[in-house]
């Protein structure tokens, strides 16, 4: 009986509280991630933020949500799939396992009322002030492989449920087959239990991984890649930092000014057909640095 051989993820360090120097001296300053159980319990949102909360304040709002189909043509970078009331969503997060998601959504934008329920941590990160985005997934659902466009530092709350979290550093880029002109990994991976037989390369990958409960907090370094799958269903809030360096406050212009555009132009130019082309490029690109033969 062949032994199932599993990715290479150490756990990711926990602490209860933590110092803005230990904060930046332990993980800001070398890029490494760490999960804090107790940063926002003094926020209002620690013990109110809940499904029904969200229900009762947006419930009458129109969500866009997004599902796990495979990237195509027939949408625009970040289109959604399709749209339903607030309410209605929930009622079916609740009923059964779904693969549709809010991603990206300003749901404090259309409820300022939810303003007040947060606060920016003083951890030392230079926070963007803007109004933070809300996440929400089904049972199972799954964010795919990826890494932001924006390279920031992130501060990730989670609420409602448990959630997992597989990271991995920007050092591993070459090894998780990186779809060129985008920001993800194959689709087609899956890095609970990955193919080796179709992706060899991916037995080099060194990452990490944690799952994080109501309102724990997950420090993501700049350029990591992450992927995100509901254990229950729940939501999330992002906190986005700038860049610390040069070099990635210029990829992110790069990513934010020409590739998203590139990607659309082309998307219309050729539609599937750049799709499939852009997937057997990871697949070729990443074999043949690694002397992989097809």
């Amino acid at each position: 009986m062949k032994v199932k051989e599993e990715m290479k993820l150490e756990q990711i360090p926990r602490v209860k509280r933590i110092s803005k120097s230990d904060f930046l001296k332990n993980y800001v300053q070398p890029q490494k991630p760490v999960v804090i159980e107790r940063l926002i319990d003094d926020w209002p949102a620690y013990e109110k933020w809940n499904l029904d909360y969200i229900n009762k304040l947006a419930g009458d709002k129109t969500v866009p949500l997004y599902d796990d189909r495979p990237i195509s043509s027939k949408y625009k970078f970040n289109e959604p799939h399709t749209k339903m009331k607030m309410a209605e969503y929930i009622q079916l997060l609740k009923s059964r396992p779904t693969n549709y998601r809010i991603f990206l959504y300003h749901l404090m934008k259309e409820v300022p009322r939810l303003q007040k329920d947060f606060k920016y941590p003083k951890i030392g990160l230079r926070f963007i002030k803007q109004l933070p985005m809300l996440f929400f997934g089904g049972e199972n659902s799954k964010v795919f492989m990826h890494y932001d466009i924006d390279y920031a530092n992130i501060m990730h709350f989670h609420f409602h449920g448990k959630k997992q979290c597989i990271l991995f550093p920007p050092s591993e880029s070459e090894y998780l087959y990186k779809v060129p002109h985008a920001l993800i990994a194959r689709e087609d991976i899956n890095f609970n239990d990955p193919d080796y037989d179709k992706f060899p390369v991916l037995r080099k990958a060194r990452g990490y991984v944690t799952e994080l409960d109501h309102g724990e907090s997950l420090y993501m370094p700049e350029g990591y890649w992450h992927q995100m799958t509901y254990l229950t269903p729940g939501f999330s809030m992002s906190l986005r930092a700038t860049p610390r360096t040069l070099t990635n406050f210029s990829k992110a212009v790069y990513n934010l000014i020409f590739m998203r555009h590139f990607d659309n132009y082309m998307r219309k130019l050729r539609g599937q057909k750049w799709i499939d082309y852009k997937n057997e490029q990871a697949v070729k690109r990443t074999h043949k640095k690694h002397d992989i033969s097809q």
